[in-house]
Formats: structure tokens, sequence, C-alpha cells
């Protein structure tokens, strides 16, 4: 049954190969700079690489956005963010699944009455707003970068062909890259839970893990759509917005892979935050704004003019219709997959309001005194649970979240054995194993207990200062949670 409810995952991969990475190389091929079948060959293997290689992309951030926690609902928010791409892509729009799949997991909350983190959503909506700014910027100081060196550089003009086809394929090489690195999560992070791929040892030298098997099944799906239906965006992207000549192509393409690089590198995050700067969030990036916000820089550079504000205006209209159109239709789905075809879309979750937990809340300054009432109570289902706060208190997004996440009821049963054999040692610390074996023969029934428990034993498991230099200590001890929850639930009593 599972390989049914990948199917959704690999029409959305096939619809972002159709639509959003075709435009790493739609300005190359619109120029006829570049052949499209040595495009499509160049940017399928280096999607399918960056996939496989670097895959983790922004798969936390939209984790938070919504938890979609049944491999049904995984089907359903899959198919929706698939359909509304394709839907575009059949009118030639150049779209983005990262837009369609917020707005499929959007959703998914309405319709299961998840709260949304307002944070993840902000930091995501944010970059639709930066990504083609970022590179429109890119655009126009390479532009005029370009025009000061080719202005004094004696170089014949079959000479300049060679080199500008050379560089747009080996930046179209690197673009594929990112797109794949960045966006993969989109395709099929909402499956990772439920991969039906074990993790295999070649050899013993490459360890080929069951995400990244599952990541390679994604990226063979986006080859795929490349190959057989992205051609009219590309020529949209390449010719209708502004005609570029292949010297521009060169620049856009090198200006959206820029923007790409830089909202999927792990490694410039760590620079930024050594040195004390803000970093730029890791959240996926559209590739189709971004190129089109290359291809307007470029217009900006040459004065404005020639730019095609119909076409614009019908991308424009395209990207704000995009995440509506996918939460209605994610929300009419999720409605017949559960009423319908009768399949659980949302995991039973239990939630309890007890003393301890209203302690908590009241920590993290959250208004409890009209949750006294609920002392003592059970819920076992989100809609049911969210009604019964909003009667008692006006809450907002963001503290709904917080009272979701600490009311959660698990079970977590601390056995040292599996501390030493479970808890790969070149991850964890020897003082924070040793924290986690000193909580033998307990059992939590919530996850921030856990934490409080493990933090109060030692000062490897405790949160610094949220300060932009302690941001990534505090991501890897997050990072580090999560294998805990995995390994002691599934030896719940």
């Amino acid at each position: 049954m599972i390989w049914f409810y990948l199917l959704s995952g690999l029409f959305l991969g096939w619809s972002l190969g159709a639509n959003d990475a075709a435009n790493v190389f739609g300005t190359a091929v619109g120029s006829k700079m570049v052949r499209f079948k040595v495009a499509a060959l160049v940017a399928s293997v280096f999607v399918i690489l960056g996939a496989v290689i670097s895959g983790a992309g922004a798969a936390h951030t939209l984790g938070k956005l919504g938890a979609v926690n049944a491999i049904a609902g995984s089907f359903t928010v899959a198919l929706a963010a698939a359909a509304t791409v394709a839907w575009m892509t059949k009118l030639s729009l150049p779209v983005s699944t990262s837009q369609a799949i917020v707005g499929a997991i959007i959703g998914w909350n309405l319709f299961t009455g998840s709260p949304t983190d307002l944070n993840s959503l902000g930091k995501i909506l944010s970059t639709w707003v930066i990504s083609p700014i970022l590179a429109a910027v890119f655009s126009i100081l390479l532009y005029k970068l370009f025009k000061f060196f080719l202005g004094r550089a004696r170089i014949h003009l079959l000479e300049l062909d060679a080199y500008t086809r050379a560089g747009l394929i080996l930046v179209g090489a690197f673009g594929s890259y990112s797109l794949g690195a960045n966006n993969i999560a989109n395709v099929m992070g909402v499956f990772v839970p439920a991969s039906p791929f074990k993790d295999l040892n070649i050899l013993n030298v490459i360890h080929f893990t069951g995400v990244q098997q599952l990541f390679l099944v994604g990226g063979l799906a986006i080859a795929v759509g490349i190959y057989t239906y992205s051609y009219r965006v590309m020529t949209t992207v390449g010719n209708e917005v502004f005609k570029l000549t292949p010297v521009m192509a060169l620049i856009v393409v090198l200006s959206e892979s820029l923007v790409l690089f830089l909202f999927a590198s792990q490694s410039l995050e760590r620079w930024l935050i050594a040195h004390n700067l803000p970093p730029i969030p890791l959240v996926p990036v559209s590739s189709s704004q971004a190129v089109i916000g290359a291809v307007i820089g470029i217009g900006i550079a040459k004065g404005g003019k020639g730019i095609n504000f119909n076409i614009l205006g019908k991308i424009a209209s395209g990207w704000i219709s995009t995440p509506i159109a996918a939460a209605i239709l994610s929300f009419i789905l999720l409605f017949f997959m559960q009423n319908v075809f009768e399949r659980e879309v949302v995991r039973p979750v239990t939630y309890e309001i007890s003393q301890d937990v209203l302690n908590k809340l009241a920590e993290e300054n959250i208004p409890v005194r009209n949750l006294q009432s609920l002392n003592g109570k059970q819920f076992r289902n989100m809609y049911m649970f969210r009604e019964s706060l909003r009667q008692r208190e006006a809450l907002n997004e963001s503290q709904l979240y917080k009272i979701f996440e600490l009311a959660e009821v698990d079970s977590f049963y601390i056995d040292s054995t599996l501390a030493g054999t479970e808890l790969d040692a070149e991850v964890f610390s020897p003082e924070q194993i040793e924290a986690v074996k000193k909580l033998h023969g307990q059992i939590f029934v919530h996850k921030w207990q856990l934490d409080d428990a493990l933090a109060q034993l030692s000062p490897a498991w405790r949160l610094k200062p949220n300060t932009i230099r302690n941001k990534f200590f505090n991501k890897n001890i997050l990072k580090k949670r999560q294998i805990l929850y995995q390994v002691f639930r599934k030896r719940n009593l």
C-alpha cells in the first residue's frame, strides 16, 4: 500500500521537473545557446545528485509549519500540491512547488484543526519576496561586471560564444544541484516517516540510507518531468519576459543559482553565525521566482525597456493563486479521503492539560488562568482540543502552536543499554550520553519533560540564549532531541 501512496509524491516530483527545475536552463534554451536535450540531461543528473547527497534541504522548516502525521494525509497533501503545479504548468506559468506544498500543508492544518507555526510561515513567505529581489540585484551587478570586463577584454566572438555555452552548462549544473538539495524535501519529505526503504551498506564502504533511497526515487521523478514537459515553461522564461542575448542568459542562470545556493547552504549558515552575522534562513526557495527576478534585473540594467509587463503580471498572478489553490484543493481532497474513502488522514494524538503542563505554559508566558478548568482532561482530537482552548482564552496561532506542543501526550522509556548502543558517539558527546544513561528506568509522557530532565543533569543538553552566535548550537541540540524521541519511543511501556 505504501507504494500506492508514494505515487502522489512521484507526481509532485514530475511537476517540479516540468516547472521549477526547468527554470535553471530556461534562459539558456530560450536564447538557443544550449539544446534542450543537453539541458535536460545535465539538469536531471545534477538534480538527482543534489537530492541524494544534500537532500535534507529545508525539511525541518516545512515540518514545523505542519506535521502531517498519517500516510494517507501525506498522499493527499502531495497530490493537491502536484495537481496545482501541473495545472499551472499546463498554463505555461513558471510557479513554485514550494508555494504549492506550503499551501497544501496549510490546507491540512485547516482541515485537522492544527495550528500553523507563524514563525516558520513568516520565514518561508519572506523568501518569496526576498529571492526575486536578491536575484535581480545579483543580475544587475553581474551585468555591470560582465559589461566592464568584456568592454576591455579582447575576446573573439567565436571564443566568447564557446565560453558562454560552457558557462551556461556549468552554472546550470550548479543551479540544478542546489535545486535538488533545496527542493527534494518538498517532493518526498512528507513520506520520510513511512519510507519503505531500509539502510544499505555497499561493500561496507558506501552507506545508502533509506531516506537517500527515497530521495533518489523522487529525483528520478523530477528527471522524467524535465524530459517530458519542461520545454513550454523554458520558452516562457527564456523568451517572453525579456529577450536575452547569450551572455545575458548566462548572467540570469548564475544569479538564480547563487540565490538557490544561499538558501540551501549549511556551510554558509555556519560561517555567518561564526562571524556573529544574521544567517540566511534555510527554507525552500522558488527557482521560478529567482529566475524571473534575475530576468527583470537584466531588463532594469538595460534601462527597463523591453520588459513584457503583461507576461510578468500573468506570472505574478500565478505566484499568488498557487498557494491559495493548493490549500483549497488539499482541504477538499482530505475531506473526500477521510469521509468517502474512509482513510486516516491524521494520526490520533492525545492531548492533556495537567498541572505540570499548566506550570510549563506559565513559564512560557502563555495565559493559563482560564485553562484551569481543563486540568486533568484529555482530548483525542486536534479540532476538539483547539475549540476547547479558544472557548476559554483569546489565543493567537503562535500561542496555540505552543500549547499543542507542550500538551501532546507521548511515552518514552529510558533504557541505559539503548543509550550505549543506539546513540552514535560521533553525534552525541560522552557527557550527553552519560546524562541519558542517568535517566534509566524513567518514563516521560511529554517531550518537554525529557528535555528538561536532561538539561538539569548536564549543560551539554541545555539550550543557550537565542542569539545569532548560539543559533547553530541550539539547532544541533534540537536535532539530537529528535533522535532521542525516535530511539526511546520505540520501546514504550
